[in-house]
Order: C-alpha cells, then sequence, then structure tokens
C-alpha cells in the first residue's frame, strides 16, 4: 500500500503530531540547527535543506509525516512518520502492520518526554483506530543510545538484519547500514502503553527526572 495514510492531528499534553506541510520548514530548519551531536545516525537535514527535505518527505510513497509541534510554544521541534504500510494479503483496504520511523527532535526537545508520548501517540493510532498486528522501529545497529530510549519505553529488540537499509551516517553515503530491529504486536500493546504512561508521569513529575531522549531514525 504505497499511498499516505489519512491521520488526524494526534494531541497530546507536552506534543502535538500534525501532518508534515511547507509551513513548518521555518520552525524545523531552527530546530535542526540546534545541537546536533545526537544525529550522527539519522537523517536531519541542515536548516538551509530544510524546505527541500520537507518537500522529500511529502513526496514519498508510503509515507505519512508528521511534524511534532511542542504544545507550550507552538513550535515544530522535530519530525516523526508512519512509514511502510502493509495490508494482508486477501484485505488490500486493511492494515496489518506499519513501521514509525524517519523521526527526530531538536536538542531542547529531547528528554522532555516528547519522544515517549509522540510513541504513545503513534501507537494508539495505530493499534485502536487502524487496528493493525503490529508496529515496527529501527534505528542503525550502532546507534546504541537510541536502541537504549526504545527498550526503555517498552519496545521488544527483535535482533539485527545486515546489509538492511540506507545509511545517514556521514560518510557512509550509497551504502548499506545493518538495522536493529525493534516491534510491538497486538498483545504487547497494553503493556507497552502502561510503561509509556509511566514514562511520561515521571517526566511531568517536578524534580530532575525525564523521559524519551532517544528518537528513531528509521
Amino acid at each position: 500500500m504505497s499511498v499516505q495514510l489519512d491521520v488526524p492531528v494526534l494531541a497530546g499534553s507536552s506534543v502535538r503530531l500534525e501532518p508534515l506541510t511547507m509551513e513548518h520548514a521555518a520552525d524545523l530548519a531552527e530546530a535542526a540547527e540546534e545541537d546536533r551531536a545526537s544525529y550522527g545516525f539519522t537523517l536531519v537535514p541542515r536548516g538551509p535543506g530544510m524546505r527541500g527535505y520537507v518537500a522529500a518527505q511529502l513526496a514519498r510513497d508510503g509515507l505519512t509525516p508528521f511534524a511534532q509541534i511542542r504544545v507550550r510554544d507552538g513550535k515544530a521541534v522535530g519530525c516523526t512518520a508512519f512509514w511502510d504500510p502493509r495490508p494482508w494479503p486477501d484485505r488490500p483496504d486493511s492494515l496489518r502492520a506499519i513501521e514509525i520511523g524517519f523521526t527526530w527532535l531538536a536538542a531542547s526537545a529531547q528528554g522532555t518526554g516528547i519522544n515517549a508520548e509522540a510513541k504513545l501517540l503513534l501507537l494508539a493510532y495505530a493499534f485502536e483506530s487502524i487496528g493493525v498486528a503490529r508496529v515496527d522501529l529501527k534505528t542503525d545497529a550502532r546507534n546504541h543510545r537510541c536502541r537504549r530510549a526504545l527498550e526503555q519505553l517498552g519496545i521488544g529488540f527483535e535482533g539485527v538484519l545486515r546489509n538492511w537499509s540506507m545509511s545517514w551516517a556521514p560518510g557512509e553515503e550509497g551504502l548499506l547500514r545493518d538495522s536493529a530491529m525493534f516491534a510491538v504486536v497486538s498483545s504487547d500493546w497494553p503493556a507497552v502503553r502502561r510503561t509509556l504512561m509511566t514514562r511520561l508521569a515521571s517526566a511531568s513529575a517536578p524534580g530532575p527526572g525525564r523521559s524519551g531522549g532517544g528518537t528513531a531514525g528509521g
């Protein structure tokens, strides 16, 4: 199913996921120019390339991209997407699986609970509104920060597929990478939901507790 899904705005307390448009490009360009230390394995353009990046995301078959809007100031601070929707073989209009990917956040939005809440919103929509049986997430196998973050959110690690995806690492243009594969299946979803809710409560509590720092690049 190489089409975009018709997904509404998904609203949480700290992040709102809006269908990506060119109107988000200015905020995203600013967000991308914050500290870029966490982008070593993730596709995040420099600010001047953001309009081209947004245009490419909107044109990509099978991708339903979102801007991650920080609720407290209304600014777009990153992107995420549903990707690679897969229908049932005998029910082409009904999805059995989908991926969450193409995810990044500005440095100032990392560790604030936004990533965890965005995952909660996307997973809830996938399982409770679309009715999928499985949601995939993947990252460069070398991206241990992202892998730890996914594991802390209760998302199961399934193994490493070698030469599975295009690499976004600097100097590896056109090369393949090994991908660490994660997934939530429908029977996992109640427990994963509880874990995400607990982490969100911790992130919003007074004191030093912070949640959801890593992002999955897809």
